[in-house]
């Protein structure tokens, strides 16, 4: 079982309204980790007793890199800490992007975005990177394109394709071999079908809230094809059995 880990904050800034970027010196314990794992990330506060889980952005030997969004108390708590800051945190945890010498889409909507930042600097074959936002506040946009070809979609048309990461791949007729996604569920439901409908290998990275992270209360689970062998039942433990799933492993 993993232990907590004591880190210190090296730096933090904001990226755009309500996502921030903040790099961990966290130890030995994250040299082994893989692009699509995650953090849980401890609150000072005392009235916050659960942790909040975090994907990894970037690794780097021991150091590693959360780009997150505040949605509460405890990110909005994230957001204040500086560098030299003593930190808590348990990682890395669950299962990460497997990697495939293939043509690959990758594919992230809003804060899903991050977590495929480490898998395209990783992955060996052809790469392109779908991202789709709300608006021009294109955060990491720069730092994929130096690693893959980058396409963009908006919602309100302000850059890129208005409209969705399909219309994205439709319009400019985007190939691949494999899919790694990750985002909000409609996305992700959209993109397993359009994987399935093109016979097209598809990892999806689900997010969800946790309570433990390591798969002890099933808080986080989801529905899965086949039973589980855990519970007995058509359930996955996204902290544990995920984030990562092969399409055809879950129901969105």
């Amino acid at each position: 079982m993993k232990s907590q880990i004591e880190a210190t904050v090296l730096s933090q800034r904001q990226l755009a309204t309500g996502i921030y970027d903040m790099w961990i010196e966290a130890g030995e314990e994250m040299t082994g980790a893989r692009p699509g794992q995650f953090v849980t990330l401890y609150c000072e506060d005392g009235a916050r007793i659960l942790p909040r889980p975090i994907s990894l952005c970037e690794i780097d030997g021991t150091r590693i890199r959360l780009v997150y969004r505040t949605a509460g108390a405890g990110t909005r708590e994230f957001a204040q800490w500086q560098a030299g800051r003593q930190v808590r945190l348990m990682g890395p945890l669950g299962n990460g992007f497997p990697i495939r010498e293939e043509n690959a889409l990758l594919i992230g909507g809003g804060i899903g975005i991050p977590p495929l930042l480490e898998l395209a600097k990783r992955l060996p074959g052809q790469k392109t990177a779908v991202l789709g936002y709300r608006d021009r506040e294109l955060f990491l946009r720069e730092e994929f394109s130096l690693h893959a070809p980058v396409e963009i979609a908006t919602e309100d048309g302000s850059a890129g394709v208005k409209g969705n990461v399909l219309d994205v791949i439709r319009q400019k007729s985007l190939e691949a071999q494999v899919i790694y996604a990750c985002g909000p569920t409609p996305m992700l439901r959209a993109v397993k079908a359009y994987a399935l409908e093109k016979k097209i290998r598809c990892y999806l990275s689900l997010e969800e809230r946790m309570a433990c992270g390591i798969g002890a209360c099933l808080a986080c689970v989801c529905r899965s094809t086949e039973v589980d062998e855990h519970t007995g039942v058509h359930n996955k433990r996204i902290c544990k059995d995920g984030p990562v799933f092969e399409a055809r492993e879950v129901e969105l």
